[in-house]
């Protein structure tokens, strides 16, 4: 379990705006753009753990 924030790119599915935020510290946002929740793109860890 991850218990430290984390960055991820999220997206907008409607317009692909995309931004970094980092959770569990801020919550899911709406896109800045069109209004539409944003979804999580990516997961940016730096290094991967098997």
């Amino acid at each position: 379990m991850r218990d430290k924030a984390e960055p991820v790119q999220i997206e907008c599915p409607r317009c692909r705006y995309t931004s970094i935020i980092y959770i569990p510290i801020e919550e899911m946002p709406h896109c800045p753009k069109c209004g539409t929740p944003m979804i999580i793109r990516e997961l940016l860890d730096e290094g991967k753990s098997t």
